[in-house]
């Protein structure tokens, strides 16, 4: 089994009003990050440092509003201020918030997290004491029966699954598999990296209706429509075809009610031709719940429309696996410091 220290670094107690300040203000950095997309600051300073008064008069927004935001931004290191006064990205800022950059995921931040995940954490409260609603949007199947949120959401991600799509497709060798079932695989970000870097790759997509409309563009934009199909339906409870090399579940088992986490594996180990592999990326945390920290928070951000998630980790995950007669073959970091991948093996 190929593995990597994925062992979480220790974990500083918090002891000052100081550091339990910044925790409870961290939502003032993020719609500070948010603000910033939305007036699309970084893009107006891709191409350099400008004056406040400059980025005022492209924008069309008072100078007052932007000195107060660019400030913030720079608190957070964002933005720099240079020393003649004007304002220039990070290299973070730079390389990922720009709309001209090659690997900008604004458009993820902006409308997903911004617009859609931000108001679902206003109900963590009822969730947490059982009070939620029953209108209130309780997982992703209700929310993807609703055309417009499903745009959005799935738009958004696919923005942000095209970078780890490269990544997964450097880290698994899939050049001897000819079918790849991409189960939950939204727009197909993933499916359409994997198939750019393995040519002879053939793939099926699962998603819900709605998100396999807006996927159908991707892939044709991606002039891939001899080789992906859609089966849309709810992966939880469609039948999946059989004898497939590859399986791939991104994101799909943290937004799911664990209950159904098991049934997953075990519709993935009969859908697997023997030798074929099954690869898991998720928010994952540590056995001694530790960390990592965006991998914790991204779950329980995950629990707030689906109250009966379980929050995933490596050792859990790999135990049932095994214990459905699944090999574990790798485990890894995906995104540095938030998504684990495990690789499955199936005996043969």
């Amino acid at each position: 089994m190929q593995t990597q220290d994925t062992a979480s670094p220790a974990v500083t107690a918090i002891e000052t009003a100081e550091d339990l300040s910044a925790i409870a203000f961290g939502f003032m950095a993020s719609k500070a990050l948010f603000a910033g997309l939305h007036v699309d600051l970084f893009s107006a300073l891709a191409d350099g440092p400008r004056t406040a008064e400059d980025l005022a008069r492209e924008a069309g927004i008072p100078l007052n509003r932007v000195v107060m935001l660019t400030t913030a931004l720079a608190s957070v290191g964002l933005l720099t201020h240079e020393a003649d006064g004007r304002i220039s990205n990070s290299p973070a800022a730079q390389s990922f918030l720009s709309k001209r950059s090659k690997y900008d995921f604004g458009d993820y931040l902006r409308y997903q997290i911004d617009q859609q995940m931000y108001p679902f954490l206003l109900q963590l409260n009822a969730v947490m004491k059982g009070d939620l609603a029953e209108d209130a949007i309780a997982s992703y199947k209700h929310w993807m029966t609703d055309e417009e949120q499903a745009s959005v959401y799935s738009e958004s991600q696919h923005a942000g699954s095209l970078g780890p799509g490269r990544t997964l497709a450097r880290k698994v060798d899939l050049a001897q598999a000819r079918s790849l079932l991409d189960v939950g695989g939204g727009t197909g970000a993933m499916t359409i990296s994997l198939c750019a870097e393995y040519p002879e790759l053939h793939a099926t997509i699962i998603d819900f209706p709605n998100v396999a409309e807006i996927g159908w563009r991707f892939i044709s934009e991606a002039d891939l429509v001899d080789r992906v199909r859609y089966i849309p339906g709810n992966a939880v409870e469609v039948q999946w075809p059989g004898a497939q090399d590859a399986i791939l579940m991104s994101y799909l088992m943290s937004g799911v009610p664990g209950d159904n986490v098991a049934d997953l594996l075990a519709k993935a180990f009969e859908a697997l031709s023997p030798g074929g592999r099954l690869m898991v990326h998720d928010f994952m945390v540590e056995e001694d719940r530790r960390g990592p920290a965006l991998a914790a928070l991204w779950q329980l951000q995950h629990m707030a429309f689906t109250p009966d998630a379980r929050s995933l980790s490596v050792g859990w995950l790999t135990q049932a696996g095994e214990k459905l007669g699944f090999e574990v073959e790798q485990v890894d970091n995906l995104i540095p410091a938030m998504t684990k991948l495990v690789v499955f093996r199936k005996p043969g």
